[in-house]
């Protein structure tokens, strides 16, 4: 009995997820903590930190597998499954619904459909950016997070490919748990000394700030505070690898008894009930699937176009970090290239999922059904394709992790390097504000997309969705629909 009493609480808690989660992963890691860390309590902030820190470093749809993970600790693996189903699906078919329709349209759309998904555009943009400034006032937790997010930011925008975000978020993972292991603070220690600097070591070892967006500046006071800073992984302590637990400054620091019931708090969740040998069978099974994929799409001469669409997907839900700013200049490579879509399909497309519900992935069904155009395959068996092959490897390995996670969650090294990876992934998000705003202004004459910044309207939108959010408490959709609503007024004026 107690087991269908989870379900049903996942299910009242997740019911609408896939119809009222707006604004793209950044938003949705947003929600998340708001729903299950604050109202529900079904994990606490150190355990929804951790989690933040491991989907953004695998692969695939990190606000799907963090759905997942929080019900599966809740519920179970089903529950979990259950919750992601809810959160996919409500888009899913409305993606598809929208491809059906845009394959049946002209080369060129009416002007006021261009003013709407531009509008759309720009709120969408003043949405992540709002809900960037809010993750990193959670992921900065000390000096080397603040500078990793905000380098994590600008190399994301300086440079794209397939290989560079994994490897931005793999380095600053690194650096976190060099940085713990004092390998910089000796160096500098040794710098100081040979220039006849006093050395302190309790100045070198950097106090952990209060995270704000401008420090000491009191510019984030909005109306509604936002939840306390998270616990903050410390250092090593005398080569051990036990992780002690303690509040950024300027909090008072806790008593030994505060810190160890956060430390049980945080280390004792029960993730999946897995052995070991069966998370590591699951991982080899997705790495087989995935070397056979792509060895038979190499070696075939002419493969069919389902196939083709299944291994470039497949490839692209492997290989991409991050989510959100990663999906769309991925997808535009694997799909716009060998002409299965074209450029303005593809831009509308692009428009249309940042005003959806759920995860940004369901925009591989669109690309799906459109690829499929012109085959014997019918469109609903190209979003199907799309829709499995995009999503089952994230799902293969985060399943497999999450068995794994006993083990590695007691490593201070580990953890230290999750504190890196999630400065990354929140830097990765202002990355992704950036890619948007380049391509969120579309119009008759430039359907391939160009800055928000050609039209002022536009800029004013943005900061709408801005301001609304962050002082007067308007929710994402309202703040989408605005959006939507001020483009088609600015062109009715223009009009006129």
């Amino acid at each position: 009995m107690q087991i269908w009493t989870r379900y049903r609480d996942v299910f009242m808690a997740n019911w609408h997820v896939g119809f009222t989660a707006f604004g793209g992963p950044a938003v949705q890691f947003q929600t998340f903590h708001e729903r299950f860390v604050n109202h529900l309590g079904w994990i606490d902030e150190p355990t929804y930190q951790q989690i933040f820190a491991i989907t953004q470093a695998l692969p695939g749809s990190a606000s799907v597998e963090m759905l997942f993970c929080i019900n599966t600790v809740y519920g179970g693996f089903f529950a979990g499954t259950l919750a992601v189903l809810l959160f996919a699906l409500p888009g899913a078919i409305g993606m598809y619904g929208l491809s059906v329709g845009i394959a049946k349209v002209g080369s060129t759309l009416p002007n006021p459909v261009y003013a709407l998904l531009s509008g759309l555009n720009a709120a969408t943009v003043g949405i992540i950016a709002l809900a960037a400034v809010r993750l990193s006032e959670r992921a900065i937790t000390d000096k080397i997070t603040r500078f990793l997010v905000y380098l994590g930011a600008i190399m994301g925008m300086l440079y794209t490919s397939l290989w560079y975000y994994p490897v931005i978020m793999a380095g600053c993972g690194v650096t976190t748990c060099l940085w713990d292991a004092r390998f910089f603070h000796d160096a500098l220690g040794f710098v100081k000394a040979w220039r006849g600097k006093p050395t302190s070591t309790e100045q070198e070892s950097g106090d952990l700030e209060h995270c704000r967006w401008v420090c000491d500046s009191g510019s984030s006071n909005l109306s509604e505070p936002l939840p306390p800073p998270p616990l903050a992984y410390s250092k090593y302590k005398n080569g051990s690898s036990e992780v002690n637990l303690s509040h950024p400054q300027p909090a008072p620091i806790p008593s030994e008894a505060t810190v160890a019931e956060s430390r049980s708090a945080g280390t004792q969740v029960s993730f999946s009930s897995m052995t070991w040998q069966v998370s590591t069978g699951i991982i080899a099974f997705f790495v087989v699937t995935f070397i056979l994929t792509i060895v038979l799409h190499a070696i075939a001469k002419q493969p069919s176009r389902g196939f083709s669409l299944f291994s470039s997907f497949y490839l692209a839900g492997t290989i991409i970090f991050g989510g959100g700013p990663v999906v769309v200049p991925l997808l535009r490579e694997y799909i716009v290239s060998p002409g299965w879509v074209s450029p303005r399909d593809f831009l509308l497309g692009v428009a249309i999922i940042q005003s959806f519900p759920g995860p940004n992935f369901n925009f591989a069904i669109y690309l799906g059904s459109l690829a499929v155009a012109g085959t014997t395959l019918p469109s609903y068996l190209g979003a199907l394709i799309a829709f499995v092959a995009m999503y089952a490897p994230g799902m293969f390995i985060v399943v497999g992790v999450l068995g794994l996670w006993r083990i590695l969650r007691e490593k201070a090294w580990f953890l230290a390097i999750l504190r890196g990876v999630n400065a990354a992934a929140v830097g990765l998000v202002f990355t992704a504000v950036y890619k948007l705003w380049e391509i969120g202004y579309l119009t008759a004459a430039v359907q391939g997309g160009s800055p928000l910044g050609n039209d002022p309207w536009l800029v004013a939108i943005m900061g709408t969705a801005f301001v609304g959010g962050a002082w007067f408490k308007m929710s994402p959709p309202v703040a989408i629909l605005l959006g939507g609503a001020m483009g088609i007024a600015r062109y009715g004026i223009i009009t006129r």
